[in-house]
């Protein structure tokens, strides 16, 4: 099946498209997050790191931007999937029949990966980073009182990017496909990518050291895991391209001898 040619105008139209279904499902799964959201907040006000320590709200609106948040970062979790399936539908047009199938199979890799990720930064990361700030507070003979928008804004900054930063070997193996980048390239940049990563790591963690080490740690591994999958990739690209001059060759043997 051919590449299909699509205007500029088209790829606007098209882009126009995928946006509307993404808004459309993002709105229903808010509407489902604003139900699922008491008794999520219940569960989480309930965890054993949350559950010592009294939650205040400092502003009328507290409730209601806590809600709100809820609301959003659900939506995003449960419509994940269709942000990629829409993705891949935009840039689909412009791929081969095989690479379309090969890209549509690397959804639900990157979906497990997301689930990873908030795994990894919510049973992990989060009781960790509390568990350290409250010792802290305790040496330092501090009360604590948090407000209950800030605890969850924290929780979501920790947790949610995670999910996305796990889905680095899932874009590598993607862009090495697609032939925008190749394994020499992703090992010369190295130093440069663990740069990004130790201030995308500065982003999500407080300002100290140990939380910021948990997070650049896995980080950095899944460049290097990165770096692995886009090496595989090109080799079996290559092996995919030398066995089409192949018959190819054969090909034109086939139609000589003929």
């Amino acid at each position: 099946m051919q590449q299909k040619d699509m205007s500029f105008v088209d790829h606007i139209g098209e882009l126009r498209k995928r946006l509307i279904i993404v808004a459309a499902w993002m709105l229903a799964a808010m509407i489902a997050g604003f139900f699922l959201a008491p008794f999520m907040i219940s569960y989480l006000q309930d965890i054993p790191q949350a559950e010592e320590f009294p939650m205040n709200a400092f502003n009328l609106t507290d409730p209601l931007k806590v809600y709100v948040n809820f609301a959003f970062f659900t939506g995003l979790i449960m419509i994940f999937p269709i942000i990629l399936y829409q993705i891949w539908a935009f840039i689909s047009p412009g791929l081969l029949e095989k690479e379309r199938k090969i890209t549509l199979a690397y959804i639900p890799i990157a979906v497990i990966l997301f689930l990873i990720g908030l795994s990894f930064s919510f049973f992990i990361l989060f009781p960790f980073v509390i568990d350290f700030l409250s010792n802290l507070a305790d040496q330092l003979g501090i009360t604590e009182q948090y407000g209950v928008n800030e605890y969850f804004a924290f929780l979501f900054q920790l947790t949610v990017p995670f999910g996305f930063l796990f889905q680095l070997p899932v874009v590598i193996m993607f862009l090495t496909r697609l032939g925008l980048v190749t394994p020499d390239f992703l090992s010369r940049i190295r130093k440069y990518a663990y740069f990004v990563l130790l201030l995308i790591a500065g982003f999500i963690t407080p300002p100290e050291i140990v939380s910021h080490l948990m997070v650049t740690v896995p980080l950095l591994l899944l460049y290097e895991i990165s770096i692995i999958i886009s090496r595989l990739t090109y080799k079996r690209m290559l092996k995919e391209e030398e066995k089409r001059q192949q018959e190819l060759i054969e090909s034109e043997q086939n139609q000589d001898e003929s």
